[in-house]
């Protein structure tokens, strides 16, 4: 008595669903945190969404501040420079902090959580930046 496949897709779409709106409300905690990124956290909720529930992406798209963050990283697959200036300067200032307050055996996690994050934000395209050209280039 095996589940029918129709049965199996509603399961998929609800744990894509699930995984959706946990990685939204973790990305929404992260505006209040400062070592907790938000776009990341928000991208993923779109891409959970975009598996699981069309109408919660269409919510999520038109959403007036997460939406333009999710269709400029589907347009462009990079992230501006401020953005990624911000987030690095904010996990740092949030990884001294939590360095500060925890134990010293676990003072060194966020700090490695956020150099991890970082090195991937910085490894992403910068939105703007261009190659220079064959003729942009001096002779």
């Amino acid at each position: 008595m095996g589940h029918s496949r129709g049965e199996s897709g509603r399961l998929l779409k609800l744990l894509w669903l699930a995984a959706g709106w946990l990685s939204l409300a973790v990305g929404f905690i992260g505006i209040f945190l400062p070592l907790l990124p938000t776009v990341p956290f928000v991208l993923l909720a779109a891409f959970c969404f975009s598996r699981g529930s069309a109408r919660c992406e269409r919510w999520l798209l038109g959403h007036p501040r997460f939406g333009p963050w999710i269709e400029d990283w589907r347009a462009h697959r990079a992230v501006p420079l401020r953005a990624k200036q911000l987030a690095t300067a904010m996990m740092a200032v949030g990884s001294v902090v939590a360095g500060i307050q925890l134990p010293p055996a676990w003072c060194w996690v966020p700090a490695a959580c956020c150099a991890a994050v970082a090195a991937w934000l910085w490894r992403l395209p910068t939105k703007g930046a261009t190659a220079p050209t064959d003729a942009a280039k001096p002779p």
